[in-house]
C-alpha cells in the first residue's frame, strides 16, 4: 500500500510538472485581465540633463509600458500622489466600447482624480496595434505623465510583414517651465507665448546644452547625468526590427530619420497601411506608426537616430538617440554629424506623406458611401475679452464642470450644466479669406456639445487659415476620441465642397484616430457615430486645446449603462457617493 501512494505521489508530481511545461509552451487561448498598479508623484528628474520636476508614474518618465493582447482586460489603480493636485489619464487610440468612463477626459467622461485618492481604470483593448496613454487634466501631459499600450495579435494571428525583433519609441518635446507657468502665461493678458521648447527627448532622454544658461554653475544642469545619455536601441546585423513609434510633443511635429537606413512605413494609428519606403517619417502629435529597419549597415559602427522640428521655425536642437550594432559597444557615439531632417518650412513632403498612407489591400474597412451630417469646423486664432484664444467657427471650446457623460446620464436639469445649444456647423465660406488675418478678431465661448444620431456618419472637414499673423498658417493634429475614422482627403486652400467631396478616397482610406492639417489647406474625414457615450475632439497641441481648440461629440448616451459613483464628485455631482 506504501509503494502505490509513493507511486500516486510521484505521478501526481509528473502531472502537475507536465501541466506546467504545457501551460507554458501552448498558453490557453483566452483574454487575460492585466493589472497594473501606479502611482503618480512629482519627482525631480533631468531628462534632457536640465533638473525640474517632473511628472512620474512608479518613479519614471515615460511611465511603465502596457503590454497586452487583443481581447484582454487592463486594470490600472492609479493614486494620485501630487499632493495638490488633480489628475486623469486618457488611453489614446483605445475606443472605450461599452466603458465610455474610463477614457479619462476630465470635464468630459470623469471628475479628476483628487490628491490622496485612487481611481481604477477598466476597459478592454479590442484590437491590436500601438497606442499611448497620458495625462488629460490641464497640460500635464508635458510635465511627463505619458507613456506607450503595446496590443499583439491573438495567439495563432499573424501580422501581414515578417520582422525579428520588436522595440518602442515615444518622441515629445520638453520644456524646462512648468505647466502652470505655462498656463498662467496662456490666460494672462498681456498674452504671454509658451515658447519653443529647450529640448526633443527620445524615449525620455534628450541632451540641453547647459551653458546656455545665465549661471551652468548652480548645477541645475549636469550634462554628465545618466538620465541624459541618449537613448539606445541595439541591432544584431542582418535581423529586420519593428520601431513602433509615437509622438506625444506638447507643440511640436517632428521628423523621424536614421542615418544610412531606410525604412518601410507599415501600420498607422493601429491599422496597416499599404507599405512604403521612406528615409524621414513625419509625427504629429498623437500618431503612432511602425516602421521596418533592417540592420543591412556597416556593422563595425554606430548610427544616429534624430528627432527634428518641422513646421515651426526651429529653435530647438535636433533630438539625438543611437542605433547600436553589436557588438559595437552601446556608448561608442557615431563619429557622423547628425543629421538634421528635412527643412522646416517645406510643406511639400509633409503633405506628399499624409496623401501616401492608404489602407493595406485585404485589410480595407470600406467607408459608407455618403454622410448623414457634414460638420465644416474653420480652425482660427480669435480674441475673447482680450484674452488670445483658439476657435472652431469662431466659438471657442469651455470644459464645463460637470462632465458631460455624469450630465446626461444623471441629471434631469442640464441647461445650467452647460450650454443647450450646440456649436455651428459651418463658417462663412463664401466671404471668409482664410489667407489673411480676419477683419474681426473677436469671438464667443461655449461649452455646447454637437448630439449626433447614434449610428449615423459623420463627415468632418477640417479647414486652416490664417493665424492673428499675417502670412502665418499653423499645423494642427486633431485626435478624436472614442473612435477611428476613415482619412477621406486633404488639400490646399479652401475646402470646395462640391468639387473636392467629389475626390473623396472611398477604395482604400487608412483609417486612424488622429490626423494633421496642413497649413492653409483641408482635411477631410469620416466617422461612425457608433460608440454609446461623449467624446473628445480636439487639437492634440497642448496648448491650443487649453485655449479652446475643441468639440464635443455626444451619441446614444442613453445605451451607455449605469455610471460608476467613483467618476462623479465634481460639479452638479458633488453630493454623489464617491469611496
Amino acid at each position: 500500500m506504501v509503494k502505490i501512494l509513493e507511486l500516486h505521489r510521484t505521478s501526481v508530481k509528473l502531472f502537475d510538472l507536465w501541466s506546467l511545461i504545457c501551460l507554458v509552451a501552448f498558453p490557453i487561448v483566452e483574454a487575460r485581465v492585466r493589472h497594473y498598479r501606479w502611482d503618480v508623484k512629482y519627482e525631480y528628474k533631468s531628462p534632457d540633463c536640465f533638473q525640474k520636476l517632473v511628472m512620474t508614474i512608479n518613479g519614471g518618465t515615460p511611465g511603465p509600458t502596457i503590454l497586452a493582447q487583443q481581447g484582454d482586460t487592463i486594470v490600472v489603480e492609479l493614486k494620485n500622489s501630487l499632493l495638490t493636485e488633480n489628475i486623469a489619464i486618457h488611453w489614446h487610440g483605445i475606443r472605450q466600447i461599452g466603458t465610455p468612463w474610463s477614457d479619462g477626459t476630465e470635464g468630459v467622461t470623469q471628475c479628476p482624480i483628487l490628491p490622496g485618492d485612487t481611481f481604477t481604470y477598466k476597459y478592454v483593448v479590442d484590437r491590436a496595434g500601438t497606442f499611448m496613454y497620458h495625462g488629460h487634466y490641464g497640460m500635464q501631459r508635458e510635465a511627463g505623465l505619458y507613456g506607450s499600450i503595446i496590443v499583439s495579435l491573438p495567439s495563432g494571428a499573424s501580422e501581414p510583414f515578417a520582422y525579428d525583433y520588436d522595440r518602442t519609441i515615444i518622441l515629445n518635446d520638453w520644456f524646462h517651465k512648468s505647466t502652470y507657468e505655462e498656463a498662467t502665461g496662456l490666460s494672462s493678458i498681456p498674452f504671454v507665448w509658451v515658447g519653443e521648447p529647450q529640448s526633443l527627448l527620445i524615449n525620455g532622454r534628450g541632451r540641453y546644452n547647459c551653458y546656455l544658461l545665465a549661471n551652468p554653475s548652480l548645477g541645475a544642469c549636469n550634462v554628465t547625468n545618466p538620465e541624459c545619455l541618449p537613448h539606445v536601441v541595439t541591432v544584431i546585423p542582418g535581423k529586420t526590427y519593428r520601431l513602433r513609434i509615437g509622438s506625444l510633443t506638447a507643440l511640436s511635429a517632428l521628423s523621424f530619420q536614421i542615418e544610412g537606413h531606410n525604412f518601410t512605413v507599415v501600420e498607422a494609428d493601429g491599422h496597416y497601411v499599404e507599405p512604403f519606403v521612406t528615409k524621414n517619417l513625419f509625427l504629429y502629435s498623437g500618431e503612432t506608426y511602425s516602421i521596418l529597419v533592417k540592420a543591412n549597415q556597416d556593422p563595425s559602427r554606430n548610427y544616429w537616430m534624430t528627432t527634428s522640428v518641422v513646421g515651426r521655425e526651429p529653435k530647438t536642437p535636433t533630438g539625438l538617440a543611437i542605433l547600436n550594432y553589436y557588438p559595437t559597444h552601446f556608448r561608442k557615439s557615431p563619429s557622423t554629424v547628425p543629421t538634421t531632417g528635412p527643412a522646416w518650412n517645406d510643406t511639400a513632403p509633409r503633405l506628399a506623406q499624409s496623401l501616401a498612407i492608404k489602407a493595406l489591400q485585404g485589410t480595407i474597412h470600406t467607408p459608407p458611401p455618403t454622410s448623414d451630417k457634414t460638420i465644416v469646423l474653420l480652425n482660427t486664432q480669435n480674441k475673447i475679452e482680450g484674452h488670445v484664444r483658439w476657435s472652431l467657427n469662431n466659438v471657442s471650446f469651455s470644459i464645463p464642470h460637470t462632465p458631460y457623460l455624469i450630465a446626461l446620464k444623471e441629471l434631469l436639469n442640464l441647461s445650467h450644466v452647460f450650454e443647450q445649444k450646440p456649436p455651428p456647423e459651418n463658417y462663412d465660406f463664401n466671404n471668409y479669406d482664410i489667407y489673411s488675418v480676419a477683419k474681426n478678431v473677436n469671438a464667443t465661448s461655449s461649452n455646447g456639445l454637437y448630439r449626433l444620431k447614434f449610428n449615423s456618419t459623420v463627415d468632418v472637414v477640417l479647414q486652416n487659415a490664417n493665424t492673428m499673423t499675417a502670412n502665418n498658417s499653423e499645423i494642427h493634429p486633431w485626435h478624436l476620441h472614442g473612435h477611428d475614422f476613415w482619412v477621406l482627403g486633404y488639400g490646399k486652400g479652401k475646402f470646395d465642397i462640391t468639387k473636392d467631396v467629389a475626390k473623396y478616397n472611398l477604395v482604400n482610406p487608412i483609417m486612424k484616430n488622429t490626423v494633421p492639417v496642413h497649413p492653409y489647406g483641408w482635411t477631410a474625414l469620416r466617422f461612425r457615430a457608433d460608440n454609446p457615450g461623449v467624446w473628445a475632439f480636439h487639437c492634440h497641441i497642448e496648448s491650443h486645446f487649453y485655449m479652446g481648440m475643441g468639440v464635443v461629440f455626444e451619441s446614444g448616451v442613453e445605451k451607455v449603462a449605469k455610471l460608476p459613483s467613483f467618476i462623479m464628485g465634481c460639479g452638479e455631482t458633488k453630493s454623489y457617493h464617491r469611496p
